[in-house]
């Protein structure tokens, strides 16, 4: 062997892989004479002498191109089991592989898969419903079962199940119209667990099944050939058998090169009809895979050819159909005074030439998962002799054959992992300056889980299963539409105007002006290229192309709507799509509607939108505790607020009371009458009231799943889902609730009620806040807002030695009081420590670096950082000038994480000073980005940025602009540590510590500008 050869460097990978063939050329093992001996080892393997082999014969070694060759699965239940030895490892090699078989497998069961909540589990296959059974107290272990999308199955609930110690056991039922239902099952039985207890159980479970067809796949760490011959082994053996459950594999399934067991198998108490069984030569883990597949009537699982609708949109149609508008004659629309008509002349007429330009037109594609693009003809090669050199160790269980098959899998591994790493190198720079293609490259490498809105065959409705997808479409309609008019009805009604005395009478009307072309313009394109469509067949990024082309109709359109206070019914069609929450995909409950609304009503309600948040902030109509769909305003300020009001009370010695309320559906429960008179109350009145009525009324919408799409139906209360105007109308809707109560702080963020109130006596703390929650209670029932009480919570905020004897009641029902709770996405703690919110976005952190630096051998450091940026860095910086002034020590787990995380963007070793690594990412450290977002809030407040609730916790001294201390705030005087750690008073400390370069920034782009460049070098000179 020339050891040259294999020290010395490869140019490319084709050099590599002719030197790692060259290897192989004296060897006295050849291909040739693998091949020759194929069918040997289908014979030696075999164990001679065993009961198994006159019950199932055609139990044989196959590669994947045998499988494909003699084994037709289409139209039979075919079954395959792998031991993963965790997911989180082997997920993409068991995807890969499957991709390349004939026929999909119609059930794939997964022993060890290490499933753990914590690091999150999204390991999607297309077209399958993935189901499992995890470990309990204890690592390791686990199953899990694919099942095709095609296959109806419910999970057997008293056959599922994890026991410590023992075992885990998932059940499946299969239904089957042609013949009797089908028992799956996947077992892991943990390796040195008590062989008495798993027989009393596999007993349990699976005695009652012989009356159905049954299939129990696993790793049972049992060696059946029991070379030892131990007697539990024998008593496993009988306890299958008597209950007419029979192995199928019979060959072993793990093989070493001192051992041959088998411990992985496929029991069944099938052995009438014909099942194909066997073992597949695969080296993903040290198991290998085994497969049955049942010749019987199932559904074909027919995926070759699948018949798809598409849009012909090039850049030569799509200028083509822009041309044709310019060329249009749109005096039909000028003529009409009617809105509707005019819309709906401009809509045909656009709408017909689109279909002209951009036909939609049938495609045929073959639906099998094309192979890698970076694996070339020569790896594939390899890829084989790998697989050659494997079996043929399979055959001989030598040292020697283990030796040539591990040294030439290693290298050739190095030569896919370099191919892949010059794919993904040559498409990001292609798409260097395409966002949205950038994004799907690193997605398709992050993300595990399936992209495509994957519906089940069938669903379950009030009267069971429901394989129809016809009415299944009907049904999510009648589902989403009566959400909001069933939760009202259930709120009592209340015999009071529920605008008497509460709503101020504003003296001034809001005034619709007229729009022009440039606004129309200006409005779309800063709108977002998104490619949704709505039901026109029609989606923003086309109409941003071709907008200069119908600007002037469309202007017209909108200008005439402003006029007539008419809103066209067209503009008023929703098309909704159901999306998957959690739970069981076959529930309609656990769906949740995506709303998409015309694109050219989005362009009239912005330009509506405009017009009354003028009105708004002019009259200053919503209250300044409201911080939700407001410019200026983020969750953040909201937040600071609530924590400095508990702060203060702190401070002054006071006990503090948070209700963190939910409300249930509450964009979907609004009443239009009751919101069209606080509208008038307001001054939204005449011409644009009308126009919101007509805006409110006769809405309807449909659901469309795939190429089905239901009946249309009336939208009777509720502001329409994903609409400019919706959030801005509850806002307005809600905005009298801060008038109910006076004593009360109130701090909402859209329908996130938030409710404080402080005192030095508890007994009258309690007293006072349960008299004014109902008023509040009262209030929502006025209104129609449905209250969820059991979600809604509690928390008394210092040391209170009376906590557990807090009652606090809304409707008689007493409120859970708890320590800890999600506040705006922050989770805050009744000690304002903010450790869980830390410990939970420590855990979070963790599992996106544990993706990066699973890819990180794949990217270059640009794309790490890109995936820093927008995986990890929003974790650091979300409402970080809130939680993050803290000990020390509170934050020191987040700095370790960080380092990381910039030692893996330049792939460092773990010793690396890291100063300079965050100078060249030009990325802030931990501490550094608490005080730049910090003292942004300070920049705010000096320039008087900032809403009046935060503005007079800041003031600024008084001094002449030559006089030292210029610019400088008031730093307060405070009693608590944790007062000390607000905005109020730590950024205070930080704002007089600058110069008065940056104090005197003319805005706040120049000043973060600024920040930075100072932060940076003070790492470069600490770096050097």
């Amino acid at each position: 062997m020339n050891n040259t050869s294999v020290t010395s460097a490869p140019r490319t990978n084709n050099d590599l892989l002719q030197r790692i063939i060259n290897l192989e050329r004296n060897e006295l093992v050849t291909i040739e004479y693998m091949e020759r001996n194929t069918q040997e080892l289908e014979t030696e393997i075999d164990p001679d002498n065993n009961f198994f082999s006159s019950i199932n014969n055609n139990c044989n070694y196959c590669s994947q191109e045998q499988y494909n060759k003699n084994i037709n699965s289409e139209g039979s239940l075919s079954i395959i089991h792998f031991n993963s030895r965790s997911m989180y490892t082997n997920f993409n090699s068991i995807k890969e592989y499957l991709q390349c078989f004939t026929y999909p497998f119609s059930i794939i069961a997964i022993s060890e898969t290490w499933f753990n909540r914590d690091k999150g589990i999204h390991f999607d296959l297309d077209d399958y419903e993935l189901k499992y059974m995890n470990r309990e107290n204890k690592m390791g272990g686990g199953v899990a079962l694919y099942i095709h999308k095609s296959i109806q199955f419910m999970v057997v609930m008293n056959m599922s199940l994890a026991i410590d110690e023992v075992m885990e056991c998932l059940t499946v039922e299969i239904c089957n119209s042609k013949k009797k239902n089908v028992i799956i099952s996947c077992v892991y039985r943990s390796p040195g667990s008590s062989m008495e207890t798993f027989n009393e159980w596999m007993e349990k479970l699976f005695s009652e099944t012989n009356k159905k067809k049954t299939f129990i796949c696993g790793d049972y760490n049992i060696d059946l050939l029991n070379p030892t011959k131990q007697k539990n082994i024998d008593v496993f053996t009988d306890t299958m058998y008597s209950m007419s459950l029979y192995p199928t594999i019979t060959k072993p399934s793990r093989i070493t090169s001192h051992s041959a067991t088998i411990i992985d198998n496929i029991f069944t108490n099938n052995m009438a009809d014909q099942t194909i069984s066997g073992l597949l030569i695969c080296d993903i883990t040290d198991h290998l895979p085994v497969f049955t597949v049942y010749v019987s009537e199932f559904k074909k699982i027919n995926e070759d050819r699948i018949i798809y609708n598409k849009r012909i949109r090039t850049e030569e149609t799509i200028k083509a159909f822009s041309n044709g508008l310019m060329l249009q004659d749109w005096s039909s629309i000028y003529r009409e005074i009617d809105v509707d008509r005019a819309y709906n002349n401009f809509l045909d007429i656009f709408v017909s030439l689109y279909d002209h330009h951009c036909p939609v037109k049938e495609y045929r594609k073959n639906n099998k998962n094309t192979k890698c693009p970076w694996l070339t003809r020569g790896i594939l090669n390899a890829c084989k002799k790998k697989n050659n050199l494997y079996k043929m160790f399979i055959k001989l269980q030598t040292k020697e054959a283990e030796h040539r098959y591990k040294v030439y899998k290693n290298k050739l591994t190095d030569v896919i992992r370099n191919s892949k790493k010059l794919y993904y190198k040559k498409v990001l720079y292609v798409n260097k300056n395409n966002i949205k293609g950038t994004w799907y490259i690193l997605n398709s490498l992050i993300k595990q889980e399936s992209t495509k809105i994957i519906y089940p065959d069938y669903f379950i409705d009030k009267n069971g299963e429901n394989h129809n997808l016809n009415d299944i479409v009907n049904s999510f309609n009648n589902f989403f539409v009566n959400v909001g008019p069933n939760l009202a009805a259930k709120i009592p009604d209340q015999e009071i105007d529920v605008l008497n005395g509460v709503i101020k009478r504003n003296q001034h009307s809001i005034f619709l002006s007229a729009t022009n072309e440039q606004e129309v313009k200006i409005i779309v394109h800063k709108c977002k290229n998104k490619l949704s469509t709505d039901c026109h067949d029609v989606d923003m990024a086309l109409v941003k192309k071709v907008i200069n082309n119908i600007s002037k109709p469309l202007t017209y359109i909108c200008y005439l709507s402003f006029q007539t206070g008419c809103v066209p019914s067209k503009m008023k069609i929703a098309k909704v799509i159901p999306l998957y929450k959690n739970d069981n995909k076959h529930n309609l409950t656990n769906y949740r509607p995506i709303s998409l609304l015309p694109q050219f009503s989005k362009i009239l309600e912005k330009l509506f939108n405009s017009r009354l948040e003028k009105f708004i902030d002019k009259y200053q109509i919503i209250n300044e505790g409201q911080y939700g769909f407001r410019t200026k305003r983020t969750t953040s300020m909201a937040i600071i607020e609530a924590t400095e009001e508990i702060t203060n009370a702190l401070d002054r010695k006071e006990h503090t009371v948070g209700i963190f309320m939910d409300l249930k559906k509450a964009f979907d429960t609004i009443n239009h009458p009751i919101l069209i008179n606080k509208l008038e109350h307001y001054g939204i009145r005449g011409v644009a009231g009308n126009w919101l009525k007509s805006y409110l009324s006769e809405r309807v919408q449909y659901v469309q799943m795939g190429q089905i799409i239901s009946r249309n139906l009336d939208v009777a209360c509720g502001v329409p889902q994903g609409s400019v105007l919706g959030p801005r109308l509850f806002n307005l809707y809600i905005n009298d609730i801060f008038d109910v109560s006076t004593i009360l702080k109130l701090i909402l963020f859209a329908d996130d009620t938030n409710i404080f109130y402080s005192s030095n006596n508890y007994n009258e703390l309690i007293n006072t806040v349960n008299g004014e929650l109902s008023k509040i209670k009262k209030w929502m029932d006025s209104n129609k807002l449905s209250l969820n009480l059991n979600k809604t919570k509690v928390m008394i905020f210092g040391n209170c030695k009376n906590v557990s004897e807090l009652q606090i009641k809304i409707d008689g029902v007493q409120i859970e009081n708890v320590n800890e709770n999600k506040f705006l996405g922050v989770i805050m703690d009744n000690k304002l420590s903010w450790k869980a919110h830390i410990r939970h976005i420590r855990t979070k952190i963790s599992k996106t670096l544990s993706i990066i630096n699973k890819v990180k051998q794949f990217l270059d450091q640009n794309a790490l950082r890109t995936l820093y940026c927008s995986l990890v860095l929003p974790y650091f910086t979300y409402c970080v000038e809130v939680w993050g002034n803290n000990y020390q020590s509170s934050i020191y787990p987040l700095v370790i994480l960080q380092k990381r995380a910039v030692r893996i963007i330049h792939k460092a070793g773990f010793l690396e000073h890291s100063n300079i690594l965050f100078f060249q990412s030009k990325l802030l450290k931990i501490h550094d980005l608490i005080k730049y977002y910090t003292i942004q809030i300070l920049f705010k407040a000096f320039n008087r940025l900032l809403p009046s609730n935060l503005q007079k916790y800041f003031t600024v001294r008084e001094r002449a602009y030559s006089l030292r201390g210029y610019g400088n705030f008031i730093l307060p005087k405070v009693r608590t540590t944790r007062k000390s750690f607000c905005v109020s008073v730590c950024g205070v400390k930080m704002w007089n510590g600058l110069d008065l370069q940056h104090k005197q920034c003319p805005n706040i782009h120049r000043f973060k500008s600024l920040y930075k460049q100072l932060v940076w070098s003070q790492y470069r000179e600490g770096g050097a």
